[in-house]
């Protein structure tokens, strides 16, 4: 019998980290963070990283774990995530995986099977070198029916690594845990609203002066922009690209809620997830589904 896994998955300003850590406090059980950017070390406004206040005393797990510059793949997510998992369930601790990176979530709880082919550092740089059509132009050639996103940099230039390396299987997929999937968004408007308030407070809080402090650190423009939204947008102001703060964060604005709608067209995907109706209760739906995926009376 597979171990259970709770799940909270969605959009961006949709609640996820609050509500993860309310409900892991409730079932005295830790939160594994599913975020690419949060497992930086210093982009805490930029990613929505979870404040210590916010996270009411409840252990959170792939915050924080690697440096600004190093490359982080889906693979080493996997790899560190179901090393947190189990150590919870060791520890008789339920696991609440929380996030809104579709890939990270799916690979976990869909047990991807990773390739152990190391990655060709040289034909990586390469590839660097290249602007981000080519590497998919490259990639269409030799798989012609790849589903892969063609703006997905980092994925489309794995993929043809793993090429260049001899893996060109797909092996099936293997997942190790029995899993609640909670979808966490709101309707279309509210969705809006809550991103354009976010952001403004993460504005008033600091986020510009966070990726110049980021850059003073020796982060680097090619790094940052690879992050994507607020840490790309903000670059740009940064280095000159954009000439106001008012236009960067109106291009910004407008970035996350198309991100946001590409998120839910990923989630909208796998039917085995349970929307919360987040205009209501959504603790108390949340732990009726959860009582009810646990067996608890």
């Amino acid at each position: 019998m597979k171990s259970k896994l709770i799940v909270i998955e969605g959009t961006n300003a949709s609640g996820k980290s609050g509500l993860g850590a309310s409900l892991a406090a409730h079932y005295s059980g830790e939160v594994i963070s599913a975020d690419s950017r949060q497992v930086f070390r210093g982009l805490d406004l930029g990613s929505g990283k979870i404040t210590r206040e916010e996270m009411h005393g409840v252990p959170h797990h792939l915050l924080d774990v690697v440096e600004p510059n190093c490359f982080f793949s889906m693979h080493d997510f996997q790899r560190m995530a179901y090393e947190a998992i189990d150590d919870c369930l060791a520890r008789k601790k339920l696991p609440f995986l929380v996030g809104g990176t579709g890939l990270y979530v799916a690979s976990v709880t869909e047990g991807y099977v990773m390739s152990e082919v190391e990655p060709d550092l040289a034909y990586r740089a390469e590839l660097e070198t290249y602007a981000t059509p080519a590497p998919w132009e490259m990639l269409r050639r030799l798989e012609p029916d790849s589903d892969i996103d063609p703006n997905n940099r980092n994925r489309v230039m794995r993929r043809l690594e793993k090429l260049h390396d001899g893996d060109t299987g797909h092996a099936p997929n293997q997942p190790r845990y029995d899993c609640l999937k909670l979808g966490v968004t709101w309707e279309r408007q509210e969705l809006r609203r809550r991103i354009d308030e976010r952001l403004e407070r993460r504005m008033r809080q600091g986020m510009v002066d966070e990726v110049r402090r980021l850059m003073d650190e020796g982060a680097t423009t090619e790094f940052l922009m690879k992050l994507g939204l607020e840490y790309r947008f903000i670059t740009r102001y940064l280095t000159g690209d954009i000439s106001s703060e008012e236009e960067m964060t109106a291009l910004l604005a407008t970035a996350i809620k198309q991100f946001a709608k590409r998120q839910m067209v990923w989630f909208r995907r796998d039917k085995d997830i349970c929307w919360l109706d987040m205009a209501a209760d959504p603790f108390a739906q949340a732990t009726r589904l959860i009582d009810d995926f646990l067996g608890i009376e």
